[in-house]
């Protein structure tokens, strides 16, 4: 390796706003990068990763965001205060940048030939059929199927994994001297997550290009980085060599990131406990209309056929990539979307139920939603969030007992009752997670869906909802239909595991024997893109 340093960051410091309201998101920070290295910058939501990455290429908000101090050099040429030519020339050519949430970084617009072609028209004056033909080698480059086929592709019309290929794709038209990649698989299952990685590497072995690594996936430092920068509120608390940082951490703050992947295991209910959610042949498709009169010519088949059954105390996980029918399964059993098939809770067959007849045994079936901010109203204050189900079941006689039943179940999940006159945007993310486990958590339920409740969470946080909801389980006996794609979360929570892929199960058992000795090759994908990241390499 080359030991003329690619990148030089010295001392940099970013901040927001003036005078009282200043915020230091960056204090000091300082590494240098190497031609053909991979470094990574990780570290919980805040830590300045991001803010890090975003001022190399100088496209933080001026003059909201500032540098008081500190210097990045790209091959010796200053990029903190250059001219905007400079910048732009920098940009895309020798430095490129592949960002967390590909549907929101393209254009919904425009063709993906014509936003690839766009950065070889900037850079090289690159028009017409080269730039097409150029296009058509990109996409290939980046594992796009039929690429002459999708020029013409709008990104809704391509999965999460191709549109991330597609900004891979832009981000290499260059062929960058450094690409920074910001939490590119954040957004993508586990499956495909393994697929963008692996492109990474190789790609960066065959263009030699620098790697600038920006995650909180402790795994996939491991599988990715030759060294590591541990950041923790806005300061380089730590870095090294992977190896080394990671067999020895020294700084407490990385002893504990990497202790704080979910553990423990499942609280495995009595046999004989009773019945409380079960669905038989559940069946929920949805019809594709075409033509004039709109006639139905096929369907989607969500979820075809699927038999689940959850006792008292007990969780079934329910896994599978996007699109295999994990959350409309937990949505049809709680009657939310229309479905075939029986469904029987806590000894009441409820599937040909009327809404009114079913209003009242809603509120022993609850859910917790992925995205904690989208699913609380901004509006509301906590106390109102939580207290709505009160008020619908009329369960308080009078505001006095309504605002105790609301602290109990603040307290329950670890929340500070005087906060519940506080709104959801003064929160942190595992925080508003718990506030809504106690909005579900208020009536008392038996049966609680899940869905992907800590997959927007940094992982110390992530083991923190595992401990929470294990110990919740435990204290009440409550059943849990757990949906997600991080097998690891499931691993530490789920009794039984349900493998999903296209509307079917593929496998189904005993959550240990299946983590054991998966037996078909869909499983076994699975575990490997999940569990291999745990291996350095």
């Amino acid at each position: 390796m080359s030991q003329a340093k690619l990148l030089e960051v010295t001392d940099l410091a970013v901040s927001f706003g003036h005078g009282a309201e200043e915020v230091q998101a960056v204090k000091g920070v300082s590494f240098t990068l190497d031609k053909g290295e991979t470094l990574a910058l990780v570290g919980e939501s805040g830590s300045g990763k991001s803010v890090t990455a975003l001022s190399v290429l100088q496209l933080l908000p001026y003059p909201r965001a500032r540098h008081p101090k500190g210097s990045i050099r790209l091959g010796g040429t200053e990029l903190v205060g250059a001219p905007e030519p400079t910048l732009r020339a920098m940009r895309g050519d020798r430095i490129a940048m592949v960002f967390q949430e590909p549907m929101t970084s393209l254009n919904p617009l425009h063709s993906i030939e014509r936003q690839v072609a766009e950065v070889l028209d900037i850079h090289q004056g690159m028009r017409g059929a080269a730039a097409r033909a150029r296009v058509i080698e990109l996409l290939h480059l980046v594992g796009i199927p039929e690429a002459e086929k999708r020029l013409a592709a709008l990104p809704h019309e391509l999965s999460g994994g191709q549109r991330q290929r597609v900004m891979i794709a832009m981000a290499l038209a260059n062929e960058p001297d450094i690409l920074i990649a910001d939490e590119p698989t954040t957004a993508l299952d586990v499956t495909i997550q393994a697929q963008i990685l692996k492109l990474l590497k190789e790609l960066q072995a065959r263009l030699g290009m620098a790697l600038l690594f920006i995650t909180h996936d402790l795994g996939i430092v491991r599988k990715m980085a030759d060294r590591v920068c541990v950041m923790c509120q806005g300061e380089i608390v730590e870095t090294g060599p992977v190896a080394t940082v990671f067999s020895a951490p020294a700084h407490p703050y990385t002893q504990r990131l990497l202790a704080a992947e979910p553990k423990g295991k499942p609280n495995r209910p009595a046999a004989d406990a009773p019945l409380v959610m079960e669905g038989k042949a559940i069946k929920v498709w949805f019809p594709v209309k075409a033509g004039l009169f709109r006639h139905t010519v096929s369907h989607i088949k969500a979820v075809d056929g699927i038999d689940v059954a959850i006792r008292q105390g007990h969780t079934v996980g329910v896994v599978g990539e996007s699109g295999s029918g994990k959350t409309t399964l937990g949505l049809a059993l709680l009657r939310l979307i229309g479905s075939e098939g029986a469904i029987v809770f806590a000894g009441t067959d409820i599937a040909g139920m009327s809404p009114g007849r079913l209003r009242p045994l809603r509120r022993g079936m609850q859910m917790v939603f992925q995205d904690p901010y989208g699913s609380l109203s901004p509006r509301l204050s906590v106390g109102e969030i939580v207290g709505e189900g009160i008020e619908v079941h009329r369960l308080a006689a009078s505001p006095a007992e309504r605002r105790a039943m609301i602290t109990a179940a603040l307290v329950e999940v670890g929340l500070d009752p005087d906060t519940q006159d506080r709104y959801p945007h003064e929160f942190s993310g595992g925080q508003r997670q718990r506030i809504a486990i106690a909005r579900a958590l208020v009536l008392k339920p038996r049966f609680i869906v899940l869905d992907e409740p800590t997959s927007a969470l940094d992982v110390s946080v992530q083991a923190q909802i595992v401990d929470l909801l294990r110990d919740i389980q435990s204290r009440h006996g409550i059943a849990y239909l757990f949906i997600s794609h991080d097998l690891r979360v499931v691993r530490a929570l789920a009794d039984d595991l349900v493998v999903m892929k296209d509307g079917r199960v593929v496998e189904a058992g005993r959550a240990d024997a299946l983590f054991a000795s998966p037996q078909t090759a869909y499983t076994r994908a699975l575990m490997a893109a999940a569990f291999d990241l745990d291996v350095v390499g």
